[in-house]
């Protein structure tokens, strides 16, 4: 999901040993990013029926939570990428577990250079990873990837108020400047040559049971990185 540059920039993890920490933190949760099994399905369900020929490219997959969902609710050909190999390789166990892998492969792949044919996906999926290329470069870089008619799927941290505290201001503002408002994603999204179908907000829940919990309970056992 992070390259190495890109974890030097958002969150300042600039060593070895800290990106060592950074991915140990985030191992053997249940995702990697906010979202719900429901989430999955409801936003799958405003795409047009898919077949047994479709194919999912599911981008910045981490250790794949939605990309089982996505195999369960639907017969397409997927393949999951992901640039930090630990993930792709428990997500292939998981698929061979499963018994999906005739139909749903995982690759190590950035998702900043996928290297996936033109005009080869009927829909491309990418839960909590986008702000990694940006919504902007995103829609542009992976445009040339939809066949005629395909569909793109994606979260988004927004704004959800104009008066939010200063405090939390403050946090995104040095974290993510980048963030919006939906409205203004929206706007961006029909900028690119997109069609919005359908948008809606996570659920408190979708952040809190299977992300923000299981993350501070790994936190709270987690020793101290030393400084430096």
């Amino acid at each position: 999901m992070y390259t190495k540059d890109e974890l030097s920039h958002e969150w300042g993890i600039d060593t070895p040993h800290k990106r060592g920490l950074f991915f140990e933190l985030f191992s053997g949760l249940p995702r990697q990013g906010p979202g719900s099994a429901a989430c999955t399905r409801r936003a799958l369900d405003f795409v047009p029926e898919l077949s047994a020929q479709s194919q999912i490219l599911d981008v910045g997959s981490g250790t794949g939570a939605q990309t089982l969902v996505l195999a369960e609710s639907s017969p397409a050909r997927i393949l999951a990428v992901d640039s930090h190999p630990p993930y792709i390789a428990e997500l292939t166990r998981t698929l061979t577990e499963c018994r999906l892998t005739d139909r749903v492969r995982a690759e190590t792949m950035d998702m900043r250079d996928l290297k996936v044919a033109n005009g080869s996906v009927d829909l491309l999926w990418c839960e909590g990873a986008i702000y990694n290329v940006g919504i902007e470069g995103a829609l542009e870089r992976w445009q040339r990837l939809l066949r005629p008619n395909g569909h793109m799927a994606f979260t988004e941290a927004c704004w959800q108020t104009g008066d939010a505290p200063t405090e939390c201001r403050a946090f995104w503002q040095r974290e993510y400047p980048a963030m919006r408002d939906a409205a203004s994603v929206v706007q961006r999204i029909n900028a690119a040559g997109y069609a919005v179908v359908e948008h809606f907000p996570l659920p408190t829940t979708a952040w809190w049971n299977d992300y923000y919990r299981p993350l501070q309970s790994k936190h709270r056992a987690f020793p101290a990185a030393p400084s430096g």
